[in-house]
């Protein structure tokens, strides 16, 4: 950094849509109703379990949790975002733009590892069915929700306050169209830098890493179960109570993947913001579609309550 420009940053340009001028209108009115849907979706899931008895379960408690962090998510990066492509003025204030990191990474890292925690309620409800009610126990499984938002908060804390602890000397655009962690880090300046970025990288990987891991070596011990398991029926009935967690987490660290782990090259602002879309809007538009449409039994109960309120279109 040139020490001729060495006045403090007060506020960011956010500058992500800014090459796709002639789009934004399209771009604001396409995220705006998968937000809505998002919103609609989740609150539906959330709405159809507290409303049925027979939902009130270990897999569908952590499902409302799960839904609450994809609201919530969500809503700290999206409603900004499609202000910003109404607006001509993308400044953000310090704050504000540190406040929304915390958020992002809070609640995302939340859903992360509330995931995780779905699969080990799928290992127990399939590898050891006669202690399930006993593991998850309605206080073990407030206990895992808890620990989940409280993982996530350690984690936004964590990140934010190692980013924000740096100095930023200008320029003051971010190349993006939310505040997010690699682009900062090109605006900042100074000495430990280059540590910090390893450093916040390296807990985030391992989180998310370790978080994947514990989910696949789930999924290596209920493949084994179901395998022994006689009958085709009973396989069957048995793989299809993890099909909507499977698909969930596939796409989730699919376009966390992509993000998180593409091969470095030459800057592209157009590619940035497309791949940021696609885990910023995209997955959290998806989950409450995969969790409707693949978990039968959410499913059935949905189409009950629709076919009550509604029952001359059914």
């Amino acid at each position: 950094m040139q020490g001729a420009n060495l006045s403090a940053v007060t506020e960011f340009i956010l500058i992500g849509f800014s090459t796709f001028p002639h789009l934004q209108l399209t771009f604001f009115l396409l995220f705006l109703l998968m937000y809505l849907f998002t919103l609609l979706g989740n609150l539906l899931i959330m709405a159809t379990i507290w409303r049925e008895r027979s939902l009130h379960t270990p897999m569908y408690l952590f499902l409302c949790a799960l839904s609450i962090s994809e609201i919530l998510y969500t809503f700290a990066i999206i409603p900004r975002m499609l202000a910003d492509l109404l607006s001509t003025h993308h400044s953000i204030a310090f704050s504000a733009c540190a406040s929304q990191m915390f958020f992002s990474f809070t609640f995302g890292f939340t859903h992360s590892f509330l995931l995780t925690v779905m699969g080990y309620d799928r290992y127990v409800a399939i590898c050891h069915p006669l202690r399930y009610n006993v593991l998850m126990s309605p206080g073990g499984c407030a206990c895992l929700v808890v620990w989940s938002w409280a993982g996530g908060l350690v984690m936004g804390l964590v990140v934010t306050s190692a980013i924000f602890h740096l100095t930023f000397c200008g320029p003051n655009e971010i190349h993006h169209f939310a505040c997010h962690v690699p682009p900062l880090l090109k605006l900042a300046c100074g000495t430990d830098v280059h540590v910090v970025a390893k450093g916040v990288g390296l807990v985030c990987l391992s989180a998310l890493l370790g978080c994947c891991l514990l989910i696949l070596l789930s999924y290596a011990f209920i493949v084994a179960a179901i395998l022994r398991i006689p009958s085709a029926e009973g396989r069957h009935k048995a793989f299809s109570t993890c099909v909507s967690h499977l698909t969930v987490v596939v796409v989730h660290y699919g376009f966390a993947s992509v993000i998180y782990l593409k091969p470095k090259g030459p800057p592209s602002l157009e590619g940035d913001t497309l791949m940021g879309i696609t885990y910023t809007v995209l997955t959290p538009f998806l989950s409450p579609i995969i969790f409707s449409l693949r978990n039968k039994e959410l499913k059935n109960t949905m189409n009950k309550t629709f076919s009550k309120l509604y029952p001359e279109t059914m």
